[in-house]
């Protein structure tokens, strides 16, 4: 098949790799230019991506994988087209449909008939049908259905494991019709393999779910579900810190019946994905008060471990605060809703401390472009906030933090010992349980 993945993100380009392993014609569009070099000189235009590099080094020069920034270079005469370009949420929490209007737009003017068009980026319910549908239609002068068909099918990865989550879990395809939900499953078990899944009643592999808005409800549900989740264990976590309880033995506790699957609370949700679909959730149905009380909550966790400091020290005005880690996750050099900004401006804003910021995936230089004022190892600092679990963070000690007199840690990393004669809170967990933990120093 000739095949083209518009969007070349962390996303898109794996995609765009996987369809070319399995011996098509693809050809990747991005409207970056850089972006679209890189690819083509068979590199990598992001770090992190296990497995992505040396396919590229492989799949560019055979010619089976090219780039390029011109819908009309990639788009007639194409088998299938897929979609990856991201959608994000406005000031009001709105769908934001600008990049993926333009990149229709542009895909409807070149489109051919007999192609495939599948939406992979996570929709708001009904938007193949209502939007991409009458957009597509409108640009091109075909016809639904009849002259090509559109499909959604979301993706279900993590950046840094894509070649490995696109085996694990099923591929889900839902249509405007029968037909095109049938073309679209067979292009799907063309171009993925899917390891055995033998926890499943009706095995690994492509899963027809027979339209397009139930396909788009799965992703939202799916996402969602985590941001309650969490939501939950952080309300959870916040009064365990005044009941005298370690919610992490609690969590551990109930999770050891089938039953109760209770995340682990955090200092923040970040990252495309959790932050943002139960928002394009709360666009369908906005009487959705359990999902807007939990999108609540862990927005305001950032705030919540600000304070547990500001308690602790008797105040921060004029200290100099650490905090590390300015990626969402751990070992992603990703910064998409972080709460590192959060963090940053609730002790610049409320308590006027100098915030500065360390990630061992950012040079200064890209902590400064960020807006972040990096941090050195070794050098001084009164408070620090651990807000990323980075591996390299398990190994921190006091000797990282010169003066160090208080350490918060949002992810439960810190071990006992780690920060010897330091006073560390853990998110969760009552000031005295914690490693090295000691009330608050009476005033002098």
């Amino acid at each position: 098949m000739r095949i083209a993945v518009v969007g070349l993100g962390k996303i898109g380009l794996p995609l765009a790799a996987q369809f070319a392993d399995k011996g098509h014609d693809v050809v990747g569009i991005d409207i970056n230019a850089d972006t679209v070099a890189t690819v083509n000189a068979g590199l990598e235009p992001f770090p992190g991506e296990a497995h992505l590099a040396e396919r590229l080094a492989r799949l560019v020069p055979s010619g089976a994988l090219r780039a390029t920034t011109d819908y009309a270079d990639g788009v007639p005469g194409a088998d299938a087209v897929v979609v990856v370009v991201p959608l994000f949420v406005d000031s009001e929490d709105q769908p934001d449909f600008g990049w993926m209007d333009s990149a229709t737009k542009e895909l409807a003017a070149n489109l051919t008939t007999g192609t495939l068009v599948s939406y992979e980026t996570t929709l708001p319910v009904g938007t193949t049908r209502g939007r991409w549908k009458p957009m597509l239609e409108s640009g091109s002068g075909l016809t639904e259905g009849e002259d090509f068909h559109v499909v959604f099918s979301p993706e279900r990865v993590l950046t840094g494991r894509v070649f490995e989550d696109l085996r694990k879990y099923p591929k889900l395809v839902g249509g405007l019709s029968v037909d095109g939900t049938a073309r679209a499953a067979a292009f799907y078990e063309d171009v993925l393999d899917f390891d055995a899944r033998d926890d499943l009643e009706d095995g690994n592999g492509v899963w027809n779910l027979g339209t397009a808005e139930a396909a788009e409800m799965v992703k939202l549900a799916e996402t969602t579900y985590r941001d309650v989740n969490i939501g939950l264990a952080n309300q959870f976590a916040v009064f365990a810190e005044t009941a005298g309880i370690d919610i992490y033995r609690v969590i551990d506790a109930a999770n050891s019946q089938p039953y109760s699957h209770i995340h682990r609370p955090g200092i923040s949700v970040g990252g495309h994905c959790i932050p943002v679909y139960p928002r394009l959730y709360l666009s369908n149905d906005p009487r959705a008060s359990v999902v807007r009380a939990a999108r609540e909550a862990n927005a305001a966790m950032p705030g919540h471990v600000v304070r547990l400091m500001e308690t602790h020290l008797g105040g921060l005005e004029g200290a100099r605060v650490v905090v590390f880690g300015a990626a969402y996750r751990g070992g992603v050099k990703e910064t998409a809703f972080s709460g590192v900004f959060a963090t940053v401006a609730a002790l610049e804003e409320s308590h006027a401390a100098e915030v500065l910021v360390h990630d061992p995936l950012y040079s200064n230089d890209e902590l400064l472009e960020l807006g972040l004022t990096p941090f050195e190892l070794g050098n001084a600092a009164d408070a620090a906030i651990i807000h990323t679990d980075h591996a390299q963070y398990a190994h921190l000690s006091a000797a990282d933090v010169d003066g160090v007199r208080l350490v918060v840690d949002g992810r439960r990393v810190v071990r006992p010992g780690q920060f010897a004669d330091v006073d560390v809170i853990t998110l969760g967990v009552p000031a005295m349980s914690s490693p090295r933990l000691s009330a608050p120093k009476p005033e002098a």
